[in-house]
């Protein structure tokens, strides 16, 4: 049986050098992808809350090495397609901002939202109030506007360029777990789970809470590219730190889970991506990195049949700039011979010496397709990526009037038993993205409403009032 993904091979085209910033760039960047043999760029599109390319929601990249009026994304598209490659346009989610290298345009987001906002701040905080991770700014998903703002981004992307799908980066909190300490985050918090005074980082409700609202703006965003296009695929980039889990309950204790509150698992199992790129960054050299390679590999495996039996497609991301490249084709073939597809971080440092400056790109890229291309190696025979995403059907709605929209729960059913329940979110959106066809009733805080699930793509219900005064209890929950 093959295996969702296996054929991926991947190659991330980031912006913070050389690539993308002129037009012989990008021929270039097409070209040597081309000779190496992959099948898929993962390109840069929005960086820090700004993109390569013109016709986006958020502003352009500021940089002078970026060809006045160029648009990137535009035609590195144009350009793959040409070739029969596949173009995922890659999003930094939450990470917005570097003090060192600012975007200087007017429209960006740190200038009306920024640390000096007052209520109007949508970076991530800690207890103390402090807002940067070493240079970086981050936006915090449990802020309503700051979600909602990243989501029209991510929807513009398709909405305006032919791109084979989105990958969700930086899609977390910060390190260190004490982040989410914006006053509005906490009053959101207090008002939602009924808690009073201010949570420890270490608080397991706090951390459920924090890890809900990542989970939600990945749901609204997934279903509301589906309802654009629901032929994209929606992929993301998925924390694998230290050694792996051996099951579930082992994930659940992991940094990935309760340090920077990113619960992949269960965008998989939920229908919320198509296609887990796991960042399996390890060093073959460093044992026993190379055990952790293989056993993140094994893990996402295990998670990758939902419960109505399809399977989310899966890619090892691997990291080039830390190996040689013998390590990077070894790592490449473990991965396919498990039955995962490769990605490779990224064109730019291809190498670990090239990433230490004792060697150039061009040299870096001889050396590591050599290596990969050698008989055996995974771009040996060069193969295309042809596969669809995973079904996805499903509703998107919100409700509207109640005193505290987040955390309602909503309920669907068909012939009069619950199929599927969830919670909305801050602005009170709600979402499935694993409905079978057929009609079905939707019930929240005693309002309803009649629609069908369609055989493929989402579909946006109207909203629906809901008076806060009419809260009826919940249905119970359907029997196994």
């Amino acid at each position: 049986m093959v295996q969702p993904g296996s054929a991926l091979r991947g190659l991330w085209i980031d912006a913070f050098g050389p690539g993308l910033k002129t037009p012989a760039q990008v021929k270039q960047t097409v070209q040597d992808a081309a000779r190496l043999g992959v099948n898929t760029l993962f390109v840069q599109a929005i960086r820090r809350a700004d993109c390569l390319c013109r016709r986006a929601s958020v502003p352009a990249v500021t940089d002078a090495d970026l060809t006045p009026g160029f648009d990137p994304l535009d035609a590195i598209t144009a350009q793959a397609h040409a070739r029969g490659m596949r173009v995922i346009a890659w999003l930094s989610v939450t990470g917005v901002a570097n003090t060192t290298v600012p975007n200087t345009s007017p429209d960006h987001l740190m200038r009306a939202h920024g640390p000096d906002a007052g209520r109007a701040s949508w970076l991530a905080r800690r207890p103390d109030g402090s807002w940067l991770e070493g240079k970086d700014a981050w936006l915090d998903a449990a802020i309503p506007d700051a979600a909602e703002y990243m989501t029209q981004a991510a929807v513009s992307l398709v909405r305006h360029y032919p791109v084979d799908g989105i990958q969700l980066d930086r899609i977390r909190y910060p390190d260190g777990g004490a982040w989410g300490y914006d006053p509005k985050v906490l009053a959101r918090y207090r008002a939602e789970t009924g808690r009073p005074g201010t949570p420890a980082p270490t608080d397991p409700t706090w951390q459920a809470w924090k890890r809900e609202q990542i989970t939600n703006l990945v749901r609204r965003i997934a279903l509301e590219v589906k309802a654009v296009r629901p032929d994209a695929w929606i992929s993301a980039a998925t924390i694998t730190y230290n050694d792996a889990p051996a099951d579930l309950g082992g994930f659940r204790r992991t940094r990935t889970y309760t340090d920077v509150m990113q619960d992949w698992p269960t965008w998989m199992q939920t229908g919320l991506i198509d296609l887990n790129v796991l960042m399996n960054y390890k060093r073959d050299a460093a044992s026993p990195q190379g055990a952790w390679f293989d056993r993140w590999n094994a893990f996402a495996q295990q998670v990758q049949t939902r419960p109505d039996g399809q399977r989310v497609a899966l890619a090892s991301g691997t990291a080039m700039y830390l190996n040689a490249p013998k390590v990077t084709a070894a790592q490449a073939a473990r991965s396919v011979r498990a039955g995962l597809g490769w990605v490779g971080y990224s064109y730019r440092t291809p190498t670990a010496d090239v990433y230490g400056q004792r060697q150039d790109t061009p040299a870096g890229l001889g050396a590591v397709q050599a290596a990969l291309t050698a008989p055996g190696g995974v771009l040996n025979t060069p193969r295309p990526w042809t596969e669809s995403p995973v079904t996805t059907r499903g509703l998107l709605g919100r409700i509207t009037g109640a005193g505290t929209p987040g955390g309602q729960t909503v309920q669907v059913l068909r012939d009069g038993k619950p199929i599927a329940q969830a919670q909305t979110d801050a602005l009170g959106y709600y979402g499935f993205a694993t409905l079978t066809p057929g009609a079905v009733e939707v019930r929240v805080s005693g309002q309803r409403w009649l629609d069908r699930v369609p055989e493929r793509g989402v579909v946006r219900l109207p909203d629906l009032l809901v008076r806060a005064v009419q809260i009826i209890p919940s249905l119970p929950p359907a029997k196994p």
